[in-house]
């Protein structure tokens, strides 16, 4: 089992750099700075979403003026792939194998280690990029079954059709052809549904955990692993594990889905690491324990610093799944052209 667990001897034990359960630890400068960071973020997040989403999903009128909304979201996003191509069961098997891996990845972790792996960020962000593939599972096998109910129907009413065709005059071709050509735009959008409550959950989830694996990857294998060699730590199966399959999964789901990635959305993100730094707090005021990540360590002159960093460190994390979707769509783009659906 060493090979999974990695072996005690060189197994890396956190120092106590200081009592965080007595008042002169939060009393101070550097906590107050670090608050106004987090606070500041905060604020501007829940602003973000107060803009573009809540005051978009209030107005009564929101069928009508979907278009204009930054953040809407068609029902059937959430389970086509992005080429007509391939079939909706395709990325059902993906995001159900993917679930699979992750979910015994995860129990994996919590029988090696117990529960306390919940103590850092890294299984928050792999828990919820479970939980994505779990819903997208679901979300997929409806839309499985809607996509073939559908097929099926237009079958049907084709075989009625053939029964009582008649051919049509030159003139009417041409007539019918150029209706048909202008009237496919209003049909598409006229005919599909707008998301739920489920698929604007699925949508979000998708975006926190593309900023969330991204920051939990960076750090890890830039900040974390180079200190953590210098103490002769050995790297084992499941912490590989936890910091790359999640990643490879999540780029996959991401190059076959339609789902959408607007900008203002980058707030939840902010509040789910916000709300991880919040937990970490409201724990080390309460009981006396070591931190997680040696950078949330308020006893040191440099927290602010450290905190305000890995604040920005979220933009650029973001930024890199954004610039990757538009790799995809330009890809996708060039190779498939008549097969690309491009959300617009």
């Amino acid at each position: 089992m060493n090979w999974l667990t990695g072996s005690a001897k060189l197994s890396w034990q956190p120092v106590m750099t200081a009592d965080t359960a007595v008042p002169v630890y939060w009393l101070n400068w550097r906590v107050l700075l670090c608050a106004i960071w987090i606070s500041f973020s905060m604020v501007l997040a829940s602003y973000l979403i107060w803009k573009y989403e809540g005051s978009n999903h209030s107005r009564p009128d929101r069928e009508e003026t979907q278009q204009e909304s930054t953040g809407y979201l068609y029902k059937d996003e959430a389970w086509r792939p992005c080429l007509k191509g391939v079939h909706p069961a395709w990325l059902l098997a993906f995001r159900i194998i993917a679930f699979v891996v992750l979910l015994a990845l995860l129990v994996a972790n919590v029988v090696v280690d117990g529960g306390g792996i919940f103590y850092f960020y890294t299984q928050w962000t792999f828990t919820l990029v479970t939980i994505y593939f779990g819903l997208g599972s679901v979300l997929s096998v409806y839309g499985y079954y809607e996509y073939r109910n559908r097929v099926g129907g237009d079958r049907a009413e084709l075989d009625a059709e053939q029964g009582n065709y008649v051919a049509p005059r030159h003139e009417e071709n041409i007539t019918a052809s150029n209706a048909t050509k202008s009237s496919i735009p209003q049909e598409q959008h006229s005919d599909r549904q707008i998301a739920g409550i489920c698929g604007y959950i699925f949508q979000i989830i998708f975006q926190m955990s593309a900023g969330a694996v991204v920051l939990t990857d960076t750090v890890f294998w830039f900040i974390i692993v180079p200190f953590l060699t210098i103490k002769d730590y050995n790297l084992n199966f499941l912490l590989i594990s936890m910091h790359s399959i999640n990643a490879l999964f999540l780029l996959a789901d991401a190059a076959m889905n339609s789902l959408r990635f607007p900008w203002f959305r980058f707030a939840y993100f902010i509040l789910w690491t916000a709300i991880y730094v919040i937990f970490q707090w409201v724990i080390h005021a309460c009981v006396s324990l070591w931190w997680p990540y040696p950078f949330l360590d308020l006893s040191s002159s440099y927290a602010p610093i450290w905190y305000l960093a890995v604040g920005l460190m979220h933009i650029p994390c973001y930024s890199v799944f954004v610039l990757i979707l538009k790799m995809k769509h330009f890809m996708w783009l060039r190779l498939f052209p008549e097969s690309y659906q491009l959300a617009k």
